[in-house]
């Protein structure tokens, strides 16, 4: 694989570079541009993710201290502080989300074999959001509170491999359960998701489509119990109910019978109430796939603590939605680059060593398949395992 290229341009080579083209074209990206494209944008900023760059001033230091290799790194533009802050704040968000959703496409169909802690033939998704605390003066057009700006990123995340299938940006004011309307349903498909999105008119879409849905039941929700199955209480389930809907509006939103899951949690003791229009499952397999929904929390953890998404090197809103989606972007290429090379090691360990040495000439498959993973230091038992 090695041509005495750079590690950073051998892991641009896995990117479609066709599909940003056309990325770039279908919003005009390159109007009136004589220099600096989007795809120098592109580089600059992924290397930046890859790297922990802090600032603009950052990635043009490093950048510029490397000048007689920037070529061969793909970037064909002098670096410079103002240039990248222009890019950034002018050149279109939605190339960037269109192409890191290419990517994600790519991954899915890498990891479409991968075991998740469920056996399940079909696609199972967690939902949730996050929020990312701005200031209130410096970002005024993402208001949250009456003093204290955000943004939200509402995340579908497949849980095979854990990659993202879909990503949406807003303001702090937009309550989680109005992600679902962004959401087209996957006939088949089963979405895992917190009390937060208990809205019955949404899932009855999802329902009418025929997806599948498990959520937490909330405290005063008002059922009626049709009829009871036999459990096994060594296993920890209390119950396993059909059930409607009694409440005046719930029950003209969602017709539909409904399963009611009481389970007492063998670890914490703690009794959970699961709602889903799943009847083909054992009960177990139900309170299997919701504790798999922790696996969106600890991909929110995990983005923020080794990506450049918590501070930003612009303050307009394309600047910040750009660089949230080209780090999307980076991770996903990661990823990608993770499975083609057959890598047993976690992304953790194989973004650490890229930031290292992203001006040597070492193949890039030597490099990463030299890591083993906790040889000299073992794992701290706070360190986010997610991808190993």
């Amino acid at each position: 694989m090695n041509h005495g290229k750079l590690v950073f341009a051998q892991l641009m080579q896995h990117l479609p570079l066709t599909t940003f083209r056309r990325c770039v074209a279908r919003y005009d990206g390159e109007f009136r541009v004589r220099s600096f494209s989007c795809l120098d944008q592109f580089l600059c900023m992924a290397f930046a993710q890859l790297t922990y760059r802090e600032s603009l001033r950052d990635i043009e230091v490093c950048l510029r201290a490397q000048r007689s290799k920037l070529y061969h790194f793909g970037i064909h533009s002098t670096v410079a502080r103002n240039t990248l802050a222009n890019a950034n704040a002018v050149r279109d968000w939605r190339i960037y989300a269109d192409f890191a959703q290419s990517l994600i496409a790519i991954a899915r169909r890498l990891y479409v074999q991968e075991p998740f802690g469920v056996d399940l033939q079909e696609t199972v998704y967690a939902l949730d959001t996050t929020t990312i605390d701005l200031c209130l003066s410096v970002f005024p057009w993402a208001p949250f509170r009456s003093a204290k700006a955000a943004i939200k990123l509402h995340t579908l995340l497949d849980l095979r491999g854990n990659i993202p299938a879909f990503i949406h940006i807003s303001d702090g004011k937009m309550h989680e359960v109005n992600g679902l309307d962004q959401l087209l349903p996957e006939p088949g498909a089963f979405y895992v998701m917190d009390r937060g999105f208990i809205d019955f008119e949404r899932l009855d879409r999802f329902h009418q489509a025929g997806s599948f849905f498990v959520t937490r039941g909330k405290s005063n929700l008002k059922i009626q119990r049709r009829y009871s199955h036999p459990v096994d209480r060594t296993t920890g389930l209390i119950c396993d109910q059909s059930v409607v809907l009694t409440g005046f509006y719930s029950r003209q939103s969602f017709e539909a019978p409904l399963r009611r899951i009481r389970f007492k949690d063998p670890e914490t003791a703690k009794t959970l109430i699961f709602l889903t229009n799943i009847f083909a499952l054992p009960a177990l397999t139900i309170a299997e796939l919701y504790r798999c929904r922790w696996q969106v929390e600890l991909f929110f953890k995990w983005i923020k603590q080794h990506l450049r998404i918590k501070a930003f090197f612009g303050i307009s809103e394309n600047a910040v939605k750009s660089q949230i989606w080209i780090a999307v972007s980076a991770y996903v290429l990661v990823a990608i680059v993770k499975k083609r090379l057959k890598l047993s090691a976690g992304l953790y360990e194989i973004l650490q060593i890229l930031s290292l040495t992203m001006f040597e000439k070492i193949p890039l498959d030597q490099l990463l398949a030299q890591i083993v993973a906790g040889e000299n230091d073992p794992a701290s038992a706070n360190q986010l395992l997610l991808f190993n």
